[in-house]
């Protein structure tokens, strides 16, 4: 059987534990140091708490210590994978090829996408030397996965969903030439998502204050069952420095494309244990979305820009049919819009704006202060959704194991066996003295 493993984000504890609980199978996460997400580094001993949380569902966590390494730093990276196996990581995503040469424990390891996982000599190398995973990168398409899967018999993984680099995976240096904070390193500054003035041969500007570099968001939740054709079996969610909400939606909504593939095609199956109730409907569109684009997954997947702005631009909810100085309504009414979302839209003279909703009156959508440029005809979108943001703040997914019970009479006694999903069964045998009930129809309603 081929087992599928989706592995979600995780900021900090509180995310990783949300992920497990919303039916991750995997989570990856940053220890201490050695991260390339410096602002999301984790103590050891957050990171032994997951582990037996996630263990529990036979869940697994991966730790990120996908850094480039100084020479000095080399002992104190072999120090933290030992910590790491001993606290229970199942897992190193490992960018420096260095760490080979070390004194590593038994840990599996998995080629970061730092690596610049790009064609199938690279990633049979990568099989060759002891890796048992490679996270293929963003830009490869499904034919190159496809000659990656024949050329090699090693784990694959690819992002599915999140924020892209304009640059080929592991191979940008602007925010080290720009500023001095390199991304193999953790420091990225994303100078990407900054304005930037383009000017033709002779000086003259072209555009101005436009966000050139900015990427749309990467979504291939159409696509996953053809990566899985493609020999993918495991399916990731970018997003380290994300909040517990976004990684609650985002995990929950994977889950069901993956289950449901699972539930329609023989021979696949989860990686770990138990199943997730949750108590809304994932869309992604709710939490930090840009817009989204499958990223040259196929021939023409290439409405990748987001000029606008590299903010969330959340869902469209409709057009301007009038407006006022505080107030608007829409070309199909109110769109569920209320008091407390957030609101942008780009005006007239291409700037983008926002406002903040503060209620209703019939079908006039009042804001807060003077909306500039809210015309008709303006294209609106909600990128703050305050009810479904509240709802995501409070518990929202219960993940439990199967269990069968079966209870029978023993010679001496009474037996309670009980088999979990995985076949895991346990017993308890209790020798008691059998009386007859003095009255068996009473004995027997009760």
């Amino acid at each position: 059987m081929t087992r599928l493993e989706l592995l979600a984000p995780a900021r900090d504890l509180e995310c990783a534990i949300a992920a497990i609980d919303h039916g991750a199978d995997a989570v990856y996460i940053g220890g201490p140091s050695f991260s390339a997400r410096k602002a999301a580094s984790n103590p050891m001993a957050h990171i032994e708490r997951l582990a037996r949380h996630a263990h529990r569902f036979h869940a697994r966590v991966y730790l990120a210590l996908n850094t480039i390494l100084f020479e000095d730093e080399l002992e104190a990276a072999r120090k933290t994978a030992h910590e790491a196996w001993d606290a229970g990581v199942d897992g190193l995503i490992v960018q420096d090829m260095g760490l080979l040469e070390l004194d590593l424990p038994p840990v599996p390891l998995i080629a970061s996408t730092q690596m610049h996982n790009m064609d199938p000599e690279h990633v049979a190398f990568l099989e060759r030397v002891g890796f048992s995973r490679v996270i293929l990168a963003r830009e490869l398409s499904l034919k190159a996965i496809q000659r990656i899967r024949s050329a090699a018999s090693i784990e694959l993984e690819v992002f599915v969903h999140g924020a892209l680099c304009v640059s080929f995976s592991g191979r940008c240096y602007l925010s080290a030439s720009m500023g001095g904070r390199s991304a193999n390193r953790g420091e990225c500054g994303q100078p990407c998502r900054l304005p930037w003035t383009l000017r033709d041969d002779r000086g003259r500007p072209l555009t101005q204050g436009l966000h050139l570099l900015s990427l749309k968001d990467l979504d291939r939740s159409a696509s996953i069952r053809e990566l899985i054709h493609a020999g993918v079996t495991a399916f990731k969610i970018e997003g380290r420095l994300k909040d517990a909400a976004y990684v609650k939606n985002i995990t929950a909504f994977y889950r069901r494309l993956i289950d449901s593939a699972i539930s329609s095609e023989s021979g696949l199956g989860k990686s770990s244990s138990g199943h997730c109730r949750t108590s809304f409907t994932p869309d992604p569109r709710k939490t930090f979305h840009r817009g989204g684009t499958p990223f040259f997954l196929r021939e023409g997947d290439d409405d990748i820009a987001c000029p606008i702005t590299p903010k969330s631009t959340g869902e469209e909810v409709g057009t301007v049919r009038s407006a006022g100085a505080s107030w608007f309504t829409l070309e199909a009414g109110p769109g569920g819009i209320e008091a407390g979302d957030g609101i942008c839209y780009v005006d007239p003279t291409g700037v983008v704006r926002g406002a903040k909703v503060v209620g209703r009156d019939g079908e006039k959508i009042l804001v807060f202060g003077h909306a500039e440029g809210l015309v008709p005809g303006v294209n609106i979108m909600r990128n703050h959704d305050h009810r479904f943001w509240r709802m995501l703040k409070s518990s929202t997914g219960v993940r439990h194991v199967e269990v069968s019970l079966s209870f029978g009479e023993t010679p001496r006694g009474f037996r309670l066996r009980a088999t979990d999903e995985d076949g895991i069964t346990g017993e308890v045998v209790l020798d008691n003295p059998k009386v007859p009930a003095r009255d068996p129809e009473a004995a027997m309603a009760r």
